[in-house]
């Protein structure tokens, strides 16, 4: 287990918009965490991925170092203990953005000499998500497509906190998520 003085989280904030609902859950419960845990954010917008391409059967198969952002989102993810997926609810999945750099994963699996697979197991993965409706139920394929890429890395499952908002700034008046927010770095 690791402990909690040497933890390194990584919040992937993956919104379409800045100070999203979204983000302000994900710092709220940020806010929990001892001082002496280390914070790193990256707005994946910022940091615009290539498409992914699956080169596995081509000739030569195989995918280079990644360069560029890939190579910071690269460095980040391998740098974290905790990956903290700040994703808003688009479409009953992770956002386009958030889609677009777990594609990169199964590349990175493939790059000589990173060692992926073996060092993403026993990080902790994590979600942060809102959603408009009081039922969170259709976020249920959100919660899957992190829960099952964390399982296939051997990764910790933290959970996804989730909140109630639809209007920029909304979620300050979910009691509820703010107050689980209080407590969910804590629960995992």
């Amino acid at each position: 287990m690791i402990e909690i003085a040497e933890r390194r989280f990584l919040f992937l904030l993956a919104s379409a918009r800045p100070d999203s609902n979204t983000e302000l859950l994900a710092r709220r419960a940020a806010e929990q965490l001892p001082a002496d845990a280390e914070q790193r954010w990256l707005r994946l917008a910022e940091l615009p991925l290539p498409p992914f391409v699956d080169a596995r059967h081509d000739a030569g198969g195989g995918y280079p170092p990644p360069q560029g952002h890939a190579a910071t989102l690269l460095e980040a993810t391998l740098w974290a203990t905790d990956l903290v997926i700040a994703s808003p609810l688009y479409w009953y999945s992770v956002s386009a953005d958030t889609k677009l750099y777990l594609d990169h994963w199964a590349g990175w699996l493939r790059v000589p000499g990173v060692d992926f697979k073996a060092r993403m197991a026993g990080k902790a993965l994590w979600g942060v998500t809102v959603l408009t409706t009081e039922d969170h139920a259709p976020a249920d394929p959100l919660v899957g497509t992190l829960r099952l890429s964390a399982e296939y890395l051997k990764m910790g499952w933290g959970g996804v906190l989730a909140g109630t908002a639809n209007k920029p700034g909304q979620i300050l008046e979910d009691a509820g998520a703010l107050e689980r927010a209080k407590t969910f770095f804590a629960a995992g």
